[in-house]
């Protein structure tokens, strides 16, 4: 995976001569090439692309990184020497940085050091990373199809006695099994009363009859994550839980059938919503109808309340509207969209009617 060639296509809108990517998510975003947290430092500049990393990684990064040159730091030559040395060769004067994730030291550090002037440029890459390509695509739907795998089999383990941390447990092993190279966070695993916590912590908590189980659990494969949740009963629902299950479905499909690029955020969140509040449950949705996902589980764009902005053909976002009871239950339904000019492509196919094991 390669995108040095899109950045440097965007550097001359913002007035840039480089681009300086510390951030773990954009480095990969960049090169297809993961090394963590600061083990690296990517350069993109109008004539050539460059990655700086320390003996642990040169390696590796010799055999996955095309179309840059490779450099490897030492004590004596540390990212700033090594940076500079493209500064001066390419005559860079305004260089792009990751203000939102660059360190308050960092930048102190390379604004004291570079020969250049440090131009914060977060969201160069965040208006880059909003549209996915095919190849990201891919990735994706193989994260996804893995996560439903591993859904498949848990649910012959969803019985009471079991807990909360069993479940959770067992998802990461059988994602792992099935090809994940990791999960794309730590997986939701909550019943009964704790479905109400829309983030809940998989705790000791045993599961009972007559309960439901929210799973919210993802995985990466090929450095894209997939996201899915889905609620299950375990045992017969009473006529409540059937009632807030059903009114979580109809929001989510709803919202679905009328996404599409050019609706803004608000707009998509809206009609979710819309139909939770005609139901009785309006103030039981307490978070937005979805997030970006991507190289990370929560990226730009947002279909929130919050975000006034049309959302563009390609972007990949979740679709997951909640209804959380306080002391009484929970539910929430999660698919991935990818929105087109015309609607929308469900990339789950998980079945989302109510499970009753």
């Amino acid at each position: 995976m390669d995108h040095f060639s899109k950045i440097a296509a965007a550097l001359g809108e913002q007035g840039l001569d480089a681009m300086l990517l510390t951030g773990e998510a954009n480095r990969f975003y960049a090169c297809g090439f993961h090394s963590p947290s600061t083990d690296g430092v990517a350069l993109v500049t109008q004539r050539g692309n460059y990655y700086f990393t320390d003996s642990r990684y040169t390696e590796a990064a010799q055999r996955h990184i095309e179309n840059a040159a490779i450099s490897q730091v030492s004590r004596d030559r540390g990212y700033t020497a090594l940076i500079n040395e493209v500064i001066e060769m390419e005559h860079i004067g305004k260089l792009g940085f990751e203000d939102a994730c660059m360190t308050v030291q960092d930048y102190r550090v390379y604004q004291e050091k570079l020969h250049c002037e440090l131009i914060p440029a977060s969201s160069l890459l965040e208006q880059l990373r909003r549209v996915k390509d095919e190849e990201e695509l891919a990735s994706m739907i193989a994260a996804q199809r893995i996560a439903e795998r591993a859904f498949d089999n848990i649910l012959t383990e969803l019985r009471p006695g079991v807990t909360e941390k069993e479940i959770a447990a067992r998802l990461q092993y059988l994602m792992l099994h099935y090809g994940a190279s990791d999960m794309s966070f730590d997986p939701i695993v909550v019943s009964g009363p704790n479905g109400s916590l829309p983030h809940g912590v998989p705790s000791e908590k045993v599961i009972e009859a007559g309960e439901l189980v929210t799973m919210d659990f993802g995985c990466i494969y090929g450095g894209y994550c997939s996201d899915m949740t889905r609620t299950v009963a375990v045992g017969e629902p009473s006529s409540r839980q059937r009632q807030v299950y059903e009114t979580v479905l109809a929001a989510q499909e709803t919202a679905i059938a009328a996404a599409k690029a050019g609706m803004t955020g608000a707009e998509v969140d809206g009609v979710a919503r819309k139909v939770i509040e005609q139901a009785g449950f309006g103030p039981y949705f307490t978070h937005s109808f979805g997030h970006g996902v991507g190289v990370e589980i929560h990226e730009s764009p947002n279909a929130s309340p919050a975000n006034h902005h049309p959302l563009p053909p390609g972007a990949v976002i979740s679709a997951e509207p909640g209804i959380y009871i306080p002391g009484e239950l929970g539910v929430r339904i999660e698919d991935v969209i990818r929105l087109t000019e015309e609607g929308c492509e469900n990339l789950t196919r998980a079945p989302k009617e109510l499970i009753i094991l």
